[in-house]
């Protein structure tokens, strides 16, 4: 697919930085966003907007998503002018967003009907790494498909991942978040114990990154639960809502996730204290709280 019409809905710190990227290498998009701001920012930089999702799609030959839930991609794809009513035959859907996995092969079958196709490719790293090209990318779906976009997904990711079959790049993005913030709520809980037996925090760190536990998590935890800087970049909020998604999946499974259950409620709990807005290794806050 040479120099492809790209339509680009949801301009968010990662969405707007992708679409940077995209305008910094002479693509001129078409955006939507509620943010007028974030709009005008990319309008100046030359991007067209879209009245409708239906009127961008009947522009587009691929379609990029960068949005908050699954809900909100499905209302932009069967609601009133939506995308399916404006998607051209041969056209591409790419949900760069973390969507629950059932939805995304629903949507699959019913952008399949209309001769269009659809990759899920969530996301690693930062809105500085989209900015300048570099995210990780979860990409799957039919390999025919995948290959017609691999070319634009690698001008937006340093690594671009195939997973397989549609569904396949959400399923391993959910287990990744799962494992990741899991680990946040360990870390996490093990500063706050440490402060309320009276251990030295910063000694506890030292001996526990000296071995097997070491990891990037562990160092964004200590840099809140010591040294009070909060540097994660990721908030409670989506963290809770990743993990709704990650026990919908094991639902939809037929199986449990006693350990995720947890980590889910722990996050359900710190958001209905009003702190939802917070970066996850700010949970600490909450679990030094916590009484019997």
């Amino acid at each position: 697919m040479s120099k492809p019409r790209i339509g680009f809905i949801g301009l968010g710190l990662m969405g707007g930085n992708m679409v940077e990227n995209l305008q910094n290498k002479g693509f001129e998009p078409i955006v939507m966003d509620l943010n007028k701001e974030a709009v005008a920012a990319v309008v100046a930089r030359g991007a067209s907007v879209a009245n409708s999702p239906k009127e961008l799609a009947a522009a587009s030959d691929i379609i990029m998503l960068c949005l908050t839930t699954s809900e909100v991609v499905e209302k932009l794809v069967y609601g009133d002018n939506g995308i399916l009513a404006g998607i051209n035959e041969g056209a591409v859907l790419i949900d760069f967003g973390t969507s629950i996995p059932a939805s995304t092969r629903k949507i699959g079958a019913a952008l399949a009907e209309k001769g269009a196709g659809m990759v899920d490719a969530p996301l690693g790293r930062t809105p500085a790494h989209a900015k300048d090209g570099l995210l990780n990318i979860m990409a799957s779906g039919d390999q025919a498909t995948f290959d017609k976009v691999k070319p634009i997904l690698e001008m937006q990711g340093e690594n671009v991942f195939y997973l397989g079959a549609l569904g396949a790049g959400h399923t391993t993005k959910l287990i990744n978040n799962y494992m990741g913030m899991t680990t946040v709520c360990a870390m996490s809980q093990s500063f706050a114990v440490a402060e309320l037996a009276g251990v030295d925090r910063g000694q506890l760190f030292e001996i526990m990154s000296s071995g097997p536990s070491n990891s990037p998590f562990m160092q964004f935890c200590k840099n809140y639960a010591v040294d009070n800087v909060s540097d994660l970049g990721f908030s409670l909020a989506n963290a809770n809502k990743d993990l709704g998604y990650f026990l919908k999946m094991i639902e939809d499974l037929g199986t449990r996730a006693e350990i995720a259950e947890g980590t889910s409620n722990n996050l359900q709990a710190a958001v209905a204290a009003d702190m939802g807005n917070g970066n996850v290794p700010e949970i600490y806050d909450y679990f030094l709280k916590l009484e019997k």
